[in-house]
């Protein structure tokens, strides 16, 4: 597959019209969002190796949020 320079867009987007740049821009925007390499976050190695860990777990392994928050709360009497 060839590969689409800058210089190739923007040949082709110099005379289009602002609603067709507007939607490309729209595009590469929800591109850049959807990108499983980008995270809004930073984990440490032991962090990721956590997270790694718990990335094939059955459901049944899984605590309710709710569940956890109770038990936090009567532990540490909130």
């Amino acid at each position: 597959m060839e590969t689409v320079s800058l210089d190739t867009l923007t040949k082709k987007l110099k005379n289009a019209p602002q609603s067709v740049i507007e939607r490309v821009i729209g595009y590469v925007d929800a591109i850049m969002e959807k990108n499983p390499e980008s995270k809004p976050y930073i984990l440490n190695e032991e962090q990721q190796k956590i997270l790694n860990e718990q990335v094939n777990l059955d459901i049944k392994e899984y605590s309710k949020a709710e569940k956890v928050y109770e038990n936090l709360k009567d532990k540490y009497e909130l």
